[in-house]
Order: structure tokens, then C-alpha cells, then sequence
């Protein structure tokens, strides 16, 4: 090979990217990463009302892992610190949605005129059906 046909030193890299050579190995976090799915995973489920109580144990455990993500991120080459921050919010999310869907439930399933009313409904639905 001769120079010419050689790229030059430093060609195709922007000056952005041989300021930060440092981080060039960096690794998110785990905890941030699995903070992030379970937050998610918790807020997916916790909207479904169905799997409420799956939401909400998810989303304990992603505070958790959102928690040692951000103890993590702190370490040097280690970043992760926005991606915790993520899975952390959305697992409060999911948190909080699930404690007030189990409240809302709880009251609603001690109240018994309620309770009376989703019966009388329940009745008339299947008397249209048969």
C-alpha cells in the first residue's frame, strides 16, 4: 500500500468523538438496564388492571434495581445514569397506579351498595341473555 491510498490519521472521526476517548469504554449499568425493563414491564401490566398485582411487584423491584443503578452509575466507566433514572421513574409509576387500583378495588368491594348495584346489573345481563 503507498500513503496516498492510506486514509490519514484520524479521517472519519468527528472532533466530538476524540474528545470523549475516555468513555469510549464505558458500560451502561445492568441494574439500570434490568431497572428500565421492569419498569416498563410493571407499568404494561398495571394498566391492565388484570395483572395489577404483577405491575406491582415489578415495579418494587425495578425501584430496587433503578436505586443500585444510580449507586452504580456513579462508578467510574460505568454510566446508566439516565437509563436508571427512567426505570426508576416508571417504576414508581407502576407503583403508585397499582396501590390506587388496589384501593380503589378494596373500597369499592366493601361498599355494599355497590356491590348491590354491580349485582343487580350482573342480573339483568343475564336475564338479556337468556
Amino acid at each position: 500500500m503507498t500513503a496516498a491510498s492510506e486514509p490519514a490519521r484520524g479521517a472519519g472521526v468527528t472532533a466530538g468523538s476524540r474528545s470523549h476517548r475516555g468513555d469510549a469504554h464505558a458500560k451502561t449499568s445492568a441494574a439500570a438496564t434490568f431497572a428500565l425493563v421492569f419498569g416498563v414491564a410493571g407499568l404494561f401490566s398495571v394498566l391492565t388492571a388484570i395483572l395489577a398485582w404483577l405491575g406491582l411487584v415489578l415495579g418494587i423491584i425495578g425501584i430496587i434495581l433503578g436505586i443500585v443503578g444510580l449507586k452504580m452509575a456513579r462508578r467510574p466507566g460505568v454510566t446508566g445514569r439516565g437509563v436508571s433514572i427512567g426505570g426508576l421513574v416508571l417504576s414508581i409509576l407502576a407503583v403508585l397506579i397499582g396501590l390506587g387500583l388496589a384501593a380503589g378495588i378494596t373500597t369499592f368491594v366493601n361498599n355494599e351498595n355497590a356491590v348491590d348495584r354491580l349485582q343487580t346489573q350482573v342480573d339483568k345481563l343475564r336475564d338479556k341473555l337468556d
